[in-house]
């Protein structure tokens, strides 16, 4: 099944991220969306998985449709949080998007090797953050057609 935005269905966002700012900016860039959505936060990669797997404190969250994943996290890497989200069978199937502050050509090498479905780069300037979040938002919530478990 596709997600459809005219159905009114909100989209599920999970965004992995440490730094309180960054979560704060994305938050405020999402929540002037013309696409309803639901944005969950977890702020470290053992928690994103947990979430991804609804295990323990996260056994009724919803399944994501898309994943804002930072790179440089605590307790697990963004490249391990992504590497096992797609080489599991029952989240692979989930859009990751990299949002980081990495322009390392090395970590984008490593993340697309990983099957990341797009890697993006936070700029520093506050407007142009927010564009990003903007853009990333219009072409995977408008634009693309998202799978739906």
């Amino acid at each position: 099944m596709t997600h459809n935005v005219v159905s009114g269905t909100p989209i599920e966002i999970l965004l992995v991220e440490d730094n309180p700012g960054d979560v704060r900016l994305t938050l405020e860039a999402l929540k002037e969306s013309k696409v309803h959505n639901n944005i969950s936060v977890v702020t470290d990669g053992v928690e994103a998985l947990s979430f991804l797997r609804r295990e323990d404190k996260f056994s009724n969250s919803p399944c994501p449709d898309i994943v804002l994943l930072d790179l440089n996290l605590p307790k697990k890497t963004g490249i391990e949080v992504l590497t096992e989200i797609k080489s599991d069978d029952n989240l692979k199937h989930i859009p990751v998007v990299i949002l980081t502050t990495s322009k390392d050509e090395e970590d984008i090498l490593k993340t697309y090797t990983q099957h990341a479905n797009a890697y993006v780069t936070k700029p520093v300037d506050f407007d142009k953050f927010l564009h990003v979040v903007k853009s990333i938002e219009d072409f995977w919530l408008n634009i693309v057609k998202l799978p739906r478990k």
